[in-house]
């Protein structure tokens, strides 16, 4: 009995150990988000899940116009496989979905720079990138 309790609470340690590990590289990408936010607004007091998920579902103008918003590829619910104007189908956004969702930088460059050109017409501001992962994070 003892080395099953043993076991368990290694076990534990385990899935807590990675489950730390996968949240590090987040925070951090938030962190330097953060940092360039308050250079880009002095006025900058943290990331905002509410104002991610309304960026998130609204339309937005100066982009193309087959691309309005976030939502027009990746749906509503950000839990939700979501599908490309081309028809190809994208892995749900919400990173209870997909655990390991903003965890690395260049893949997060790569699509907010195409995603925010098409939707916005114009590069993301880090505020806008941070309040998006943040909502996202919540999902």
């Amino acid at each position: 009995m003892r080395s099953l309790l043993i076991v368990g609470g290694l076990a534990a340690a385990l899935v807590t150990g990675t489950a730390a590990w996968a949240a590090g590289p987040r925070d951090d990408i938030l962190a330097a988000l953060a940092t360039q936010a308050k250079a880009e607004q002095p006025a900058f007091t943290g990331f905002d899940a509410a104002r991610g998920k309304t960026f998130f579902q609204s339309a937005h103008s100066g982009g193309k116009p087959d691309t309005p918003s976030c939502t027009t590829c990746h749906g509503m619910d950000p839990r939700q496989p979501g599908q490309t104007r081309a028809g190809k189908s994208i892995e749900p956004m919400a990173v209870s979905q997909q655990p390991a969702r903003f965890t690395d930088q260049e893949k997060i460059d790569k699509w907010f720079e195409r995603n925010c050109s098409s939707v916005l017409g114009r590069a993301c501001t880090a505020v806008e990138k941070g309040d998006f992962i943040t909502y996202l994070s919540q999902q």
